[in-house]
Parts: structure tokens; C-alpha cells; sequence
């Protein structure tokens, strides 16, 4: 067990993933060092650390899911995969001399605010202890997989497992395969298994709408090109920001051109790859372009017109010892069973107990949905920071970009208290509820409303989305406001 005995920390950062690394940057280009960002596994990286199913890569082009201050002449393709990813976040935890800051093997249990002290008292699983004058909370939205509870799942004798705990001792070559749910992963990793099944069940509940994806890998002439002139790769940056930005986000507001046009792209990938009319059918979603997730892949839907795989839309009412049994009554047998079905997002920081001023519990504060100013601030809970909040996830550009400018907006907290010379800082319940019922009211409009439920939702209410995009958000976080906080 390992105690800290020593004066608190300024910060202490939870999670070594894309936003705490940023976070860690942050602080030491403003002169920080008085921090550390404690991990719970034993390396950094967050989902890209825990992901290494076949085929995994972001849905984001390279060039703009990386951080603006950190550019990498050295990707290898359009649309990078895992191990590539990971080595840029080792390269700039190694460039930013973040490693001497990071704890391994920390897993956080338990945050209590301390008034009289004007600390956090951060303690682990294991019983370590340490505090901090800052909590910035970097956990991520996509750590905790989504396993459906299924009737009879411990009578089956197979092989079952989910795609981010991914089986690498599980030789699938010439087995039968089930992969139960069809999304963001699925489409990825579908098609890596169906090249080794002998036989391959794909279990959908609902379609999605997936985009051509197009990617390539990049001549050494383009790598050359943008190691040597940066700007190139800045601008061809900006695109693809604002073919997002000002493309794929109006469909999500609900614009009529916008979405048609979406989904007239979506419909011609379907088209070109999928001929049977049965299929087809099967694959168009029922719900607007933009309610959930717009997916990339080229390689997916020609996946499932393999001779060795079927899709089946019959919902799945229990295991049995030897595979499922759906809805139809059809007992199908399965070597192997694969989750494919996400990460469980509410309630926000599921397992840590988060005791703030006056003992209050952030689980109760938070108990019809997260919520926070700006998606950082929480009323009751002074110092306490949070990346990748509530309500800043989005569904159609970089989420590097909210991070960015969240941690840019914790450092203006930070160095403004210091400069007060007062020791905490805490939104406003008024400024947090007002925003609160803003994002809220806004929400109703967007196509993100337009479905019953999602894993964007907690009880009916969106939890996880902006309202907006990344650029109204960059420019009400720049426009840092000390009135809208108290400090004592």
C-alpha cells in the first residue's frame, strides 16, 4: 500500500487516456509541476490501451483526431488503427515528460472533499492515499463494457467474452461465431472474424447508418510533406473539421438538405455493396440520420453477403448450453459468442464514491442524469474538474477538440484562484441550472431526441451530448467568466 505523506498535490488527474494526457501538458506548459495523474492499469492510452480487438481503429480521420500542439507527420493511413494510436500517445507522454507524473495501477474508489483543509482526499482500491488541492476527473465515457443481461448465460459451455476484453488465445479459425450487436465496434472487428469463421451469426437489433469510409494508406511523399510543411496538414485538418462541422452536424440539427443528403450517401454504400434486396432491407435503419452514432466502413457490409455469415434479426431470449435460442424458438449451436455491444456510459463515474462539500454525494446530485456547467463544473463539489463530462460528447467530429479546450478552461480556473491567492473555486448552482435548462431545451430539437433510447441517455434524458458545435463550445469556454464561479 502506498501512502502519501507529503504536502497535497496542486492537481491530481484521474486517468491517463487522451484527456488526462492532455490535461498533464496543459499544466506543464503553464509552469505546473506539482501534479500527478493517476492510472488505473498499468499503462496509459485509455480505450485505445483496453481495445485491441481485430481491426479496431478510430472512426475519425488521423490528421484531426490528434492533438492540435502535437502534429505526427507518421500516420500511416487516412483512418489509423489501435497500435498506431497508442504509440502517438506514448510519443507525446514521452515528448511532454509526462511519465514521471503518471501513478500506474491506481484505480480510483473513493474522492472526499475536506473543508477545513481545502482538499481532496483521493483514495484506491488497494488503500493508497493521496490529496490534492484539484481533482480534474478524466475517466473517459467508453471504459466500462455493456454486457446484456441474457437468460441462462452461465449454462453455456462455449467460448463468451466482450470486444473491448478481446480473446486473444481464442483461435476462431473454423469455428462458429456469434456476435451479438452491430455497432460502432462490431462493424469494425465483423469482418476480421468472417475472414476466419467457418460460420459467422450476426445478432442485430437495430441498423445503422454507415458512410463509405475510403481510406488508404499515405504515400511517403505525403508523410515527407507533412513533416516538412506542417500547414498543409493543419489546413487538410480544417476540412475535415469543417465537413463535420458544417456537413454531418446540421443533419444531427435536424436540417433538411443536410440530412437528406447523409443519408443518400449511407443508402448508396448500402447499394453498391449490398444486392440482395432482403438484406438491403434488413440493413436501413428506422430512425433519422444522426439520432445515433453515423458509422464509417467499406469493409462491413460486404461482410455480410459472405457465404459463411448471416445476419439475424430475431431478438434472443436465452442461452442454452451449446449456443442462443431466439425469439422464433430456433436453438442455433456456437463455438464462440462475442459482445459487440458497447460500453455502459450512465450513470457517469459509476465506481467512485464522490463525497463533496458537506458530505454531499455526487451519485445523489447526479440521480435524474449528469450534469455540470460547461460539462466541468458541479455545484457542491469545489476543485473538482471534469474532461469528457456531461453533455460534451458529440456525434460528428474529434472529441480531442472538447478536451482541448476543457483543459484549457480548467488551467484558466486554476491560475485564477491562484492568483486570487484563495484556495477553492466552485460553479454557481444558479449559472450550472440555468445551463443545465438550456442544454436541455436545446436538445429537444436535435436528432439525438428523435429516439426512444440510447446509450446517450439516462432515464429519457441525454446525458453524454453537446448541444452544439465544437466551434459555440470553444468560444463560450474561452470566454471564461470568474462571476460565474465563487471563490473563498
Amino acid at each position: 500500500m502506498r501512502t502519501e505523506t507529503h504536502s497535497p498535490y496542486e492537481v491530481i488527474i484521474i486517468g491517463a487516456g487522451f484527456a488526462g494526457l492532455c490535461m498533464g501538458v496543459k499544466l506543464r506548459d503553464a509552469g505546473q509541476k506539482n501534479f500527478i495523474i493517476l492510472e488505473k492499469a498499468d499503462d496509459l492510452g485509455g480505450t485505445w490501451r483496453e481495445n485491441t480487438y481485430p481491426g479496431a481503429a478510430c472512426d475519425i480521420p488521423s490528421a484531426l483526431y490528434s492533438y492540435s500542439f502535437a502534429h505526427n507527420s507518421d500516420w500511416k493511413s487516412i483512418w489509423s488503427g489501435q497500435a498506431q494510436i497508442l504509440a502517438y500517445q506514448h510519443a507525446v507522454a514521452e515528448q511532454h515528460q509526462l511519465e514521471p507524473h503518471i501513478r500506474y495501477q491506481q484505480h480510483i474508489n473513493a474522492l472526499q472533499f475536506d473543508a477545513d483543509q481545502a482538499v481532496w482526499n483521493v483514495t484506491t482500491t488497494e488503500g493508497a492515499q493521496y490529496q490534492a488541492r484539484h481533482v480534474v476527473s478524466a475517466v473517459g465515457q467508453l471504459h466500462h463494457p455493456s454486457v446484456p443481461t441474457i437468460p441462462d448465460a452461465a449454462a453455456y459451455t462455449g467460448t463468451c467474452f466482450h470486444s473491448a476484453q478481446w480473446r486473444h488465445d481464442v483461435d476462431l479459425e473454423g469455428k462458429r461465431v456469434a456476435v451479438i450487436g452491430n455497432a460502432a465496434s462490431a462493424v469494425q472487428f465483423i469482418p476480421e472474424v468472417a475472414e476466419q469463421a467457418a460460420q459467422m451469426t450476426v445478432f442485430q437489433r437495430s441498423p445503422n447508418w454507415i458512410l463509405p469510409k475510403v481510406d488508404r494508406n499515405y504515400a511517403q511523399w505525403e508523410q515527407r510533406l507533412s513533416a516538412r510543411a506542417p500547414k498543409i496538414t493543419r489546413l487538410y485538418r480544417w476540412l475535415i473539421w469543417a465537413l463535420g462541422e458544417y456537413v454531418l452536424f446540421p443533419a444531427i440539427q435536424g436540417k433538411p438538405m443536410r440530412r437528406w443528403f447523409i443519408k443518400q450517401l449511407c443508402l448508396r454504400n448500402l447499394r453498391r455493396t449490398v444486392k440482395d434486396p432482403e438484406l438491403r432491407r434488413k440493413l436501413i435503419p428506422d430512425y433519422p440520420v444522426g439520432a445515433k452514432r453515423v458509422l464509417f466502413g467499406d469493409r462491413y457490409f460486404p461482410a455480410l453477403t459472405r457465404d459463411n455469415v448471416t445476419l439475424c434479426t430475431d431478438p434472443i431470449t436465452a442461452f442454452t448450453q451449446t449456443g442462443l435460442q431466439t425469439k422464433t424458438g430456433d436453438e442455433l449451436e456456437f463455438d464462440v459468442v462475442i459482445y459487440g455491444t458497447g460500453f455502459k456510459t450512465n450513470p457517469f463515474l459509476a465506481d467512485i464514491e464522490v463525497l463533496g462539500r458537506d458530505q454531499q454525494r455526487l451519485h445523489s446530485a447526479w440521480s435524474e442524469g449528469a450534469h455540470a456547467y460547461l460539462g466541468i463544473s458541479t455545484h457542491g463539489f469545489p476543485n473538482l474538474h471534469f474532461l469528457y463530462g456531461p453533455n460534451t460528447n458529440l456525434g460528428h467530429t474529434s472529441i480531442l477538440i472538447m478536451l482541448e479546450a476543457q483543459a484549457d478552461y480548467v488551467m484558466r480556473l486554476i491560475t485564477h484562484q491562484q492568483q486570487l491567492g484563495v484556495r477553492c473555486g466552485e460553479v454557481r448552482d444558479a449559472q450550472e441550472k440555468e445551463f443545465n435548462a438550456e442544454v436541455q431545451r436545446r436538445m429537444k430539437s436535435l436528432a439525438f431526441s428523435e429516439i426512444a433510447t440510447s446509450w446517450y441517455m439516462h432515464d429519457g434524458r441525454i446525458t453524454n451530448n453537446w448541444v452544439g458545435g465544437t466551434r459555440e463550445y470553444q468560444q463560450r469556454l474561452a470566454a471564461f467568466e470568474p462571476k460565474d464561479y465563487q471563490f473563498w
